[in-house]
């Protein structure tokens, strides 16, 4: 009898003990579906902010042209002859000119159209100065167009924007692969043995930037390494590609933003968060090209997919 109702007890508290494993790892799992949700909801969120950038007027979708300059004057229109063509029925045969003399750019208003420069009004056959030896770039308007100067190295050229761009008003979205939880992945940022990184741009040039680090990972069980770019922001900033560029993702790399390490060095990379450089979008844009060492020999397939146009 004692053994039996020992049995009973021990069979009773054996399934208890199931209970609460069962009711343990029903919690566990519904915590890492909460967890897994609000992670996608973080994801998404950060992705409409992306959307909603480009459709900025200072975003990539609009821009419709990129004129480097000569030394002199720069006639600028929709005539044929214009040094700065822009081809486009509703705007002027000779808006004006661009002079580029030293290190500065005056800009000259055509004798039938004014230009605003920085919300103000200017009078035709004026001059302005719009461009100088600091880089201090004003910022220009005719009707819906808008265009400033830039440099790069030692081009200089006019960034010119169409608030109406086909570009702009046919854009929806951008492709993503399925957002997965694996692509958030533990990092360690060390210390650069330089402190410069040679990064090569679209144009050909070769510019020094802020050597950050190189940051090591693993996927899957393998080692990787990216160098990291610091542009003195909040987050640091990487230019890779891998296996995937070219194929379902854009050719000439992606880029991804990571937070400043820790003391110990201690940071994460989501490539979830992998987004396409502005060159991905237009034909107008400078961006850099990932160096050798950061072409990564796997596919990563997560965050943006080829935008498709470029």
């Amino acid at each position: 009898m004692v053994y039996l109702c020992a049995s009973i007890i021990y069979f009773k508290l054996y399934k208890m003990k199931i209970f609460i494993f069962l009711l343990l790892s029903l919690l566990s799992f519904q915590l890492l579906q909460a967890q897994d949700k609000e992670y996608i909801q973080s994801v998404n969120q950060w992705h409409q902010m992306r959307i909603d950038y480009l459709k900025k007027p200072d975003g990539w979708l609009n821009l419709e042209g990129l004129f480097w300059l000569q030394k002199g004057r720069n006639s600028f229109g929709s005539a044929s002859n214009a040094n700065c063509h822009y081809e486009n029925k509703d705007f002027p045969a000779l808006l004006g000119s661009f002079i580029y003399e030293g290190d500065s750019v005056i800009w000259e208003n055509g004798k039938t159209e004014a230009i605003t420069i920085n919300n103000v009004k200017t009078g035709l056959s004026q001059s302005y100065k719009v461009f100088d030896a600091q880089g201090q770039a004003s910022e220009m308007d005719w009707e819906q167009f808008n265009w400033v100067v830039i440099k790069r190295e030692d081009k200089v050229g006019i960034r010119f924007r169409n608030l109406k761009a086909k570009t702009l008003l046919s854009f929806t979205d951008i492709e993503r692969f399925p957002i997965q939880s694996k692509w958030h992945i533990k990092a360690k940022l060390v210390q650069p043995v330089q402190d410069f990184l040679m990064i090569t741009n679209v144009l050909g040039q070769t510019v020094s930037s802020k050597n950050a680090g190189k940051l090591l990972f693993e996927i899957e069980g393998k080692s990787f390494s990216l160098d990291v770019i610091d542009e003195n922001g909040p987050t640091l900033f990487i230019v890779f590609a891998d296996q995937s560029s070219g194929k379902t993702t854009y050719g000439a790399g992606r880029f991804i933003d990571i937070p400043k390490p820790d003391k110990d060095g201690n940071t994460e990379i989501d490539f979830n968060n992998a987004y396409n450089p502005p060159c991905a979008f237009t034909p107008f844009a400078t961006c850099p090209l990932p160096p050798k060492q950061n072409r990564l020999p796997i596919s990563i397939e997560a965050g943006e997919k080829n935008y498709g146009h470029h």
